[in-house]
């Protein structure tokens, strides 16, 4: 029920204020831990991460990865953990009840991602920070982008420029959930556009989304900016999820 939904959120954001673990309700002992982490060290130890050491913090390096999403336009992927507890509450959490701390947490993991595994030295520098953009239809109705929530800390703890306005939806689709990569393709299809001409010399770009599923979005993405001179685009996103479907 929506009641016990919004009684769940509140009860998270006290815990949260109080300076208690979002997981588990344990005190913080320290307290400039709380919105940075809003964990405490043990459930922060045992998030589900994907061993980065193995696949040198580039999932692409994985070859069931790369089965997995074939004909794909971007060049490396970079995700925190599989779709799974906690991250399938908290990415509901922030999408839909405006858990906007949430996106802190997790723009702050994936920026000691980045920076644990390298991989400014892996890959080509990066230019460019942008997110998936949201609909202006849906952004009326929701208030907000959770992907601009995610990809606006990340670029500040990078040190790396941020537009929120390049990229735009042309599109006010339907909800992808529960569709095939052949579907979602379909859908997707001129469903973006840039908004303005990128800063020259352009020429690695990283898009952030949230959840990364059968790659459609980001392809499409990643094709327009590649028609404009990009060269190299990589997809951060929180979590990978693959449906056992047809692409």
């Amino acid at each position: 029920m929506e009641w016990k939904k919004r009684a769940q959120t509140l009860y998270q954001y006290l815990l949260s204020k109080l300076g208690q673990c979002d997981l588990c309700g344990n005190c913080l002992h320290d307290s400039s831990l709380t919105q940075q982490t809003l964990l405490c060290s043990s459930c922060l130890a045992d998030l589900p991460l994907f061993d980065q050491a193995i696949i040198q913090g580039d999932l692409l390096n994985w070859p069931a990865i790369n089965k997995g999403l074939p004909k794909i336009n971007f060049d490396h992927l970079i995700c925190l953990s599989p779709y799974l507890p906690p991250f399938t509450h908290w990415l509901p959490q922030l999408k839909y009840q405006g858990r906007f701390e949430l996106a802190t947490l997790l723009a702050n993991l994936l920026a000691q991602q980045w920076e644990k595994q390298k991989l400014t030295e892996l890959i080509a520098p990066v230019d460019l920070i942008l997110s998936v953009p949201l609909h202006i239809n849906k952004w009326q109705v929701r208030g907000y982008n959770q992907a601009h929530l995610l990809a606006k800390p990340l670029a500040q703890s990078l040190q790396l420029p941020y537009d929120e306005f390049a990229l735009i939806r042309t599109q006010n689709n339907t909800s992808q959930v529960g569709k095939t990569g052949k579907e979602r393709r379909k859908t997707l299809a001129n469903a973006f556009t840039l908004a303005k001409e990128l800063p020259g010399n352009t020429k690695h770009i990283i898009i952030v989304d949230d959840v990364l599923t059968t790659g459609s979005t980001a392809n499409e993405i990643s094709k327009i900016l590649k028609r404009v001179g990009v060269n190299e685009v990589t997809i951060v996103a929180v979590c990978l999820t693959l449906p056992n479907t047809n692409n």
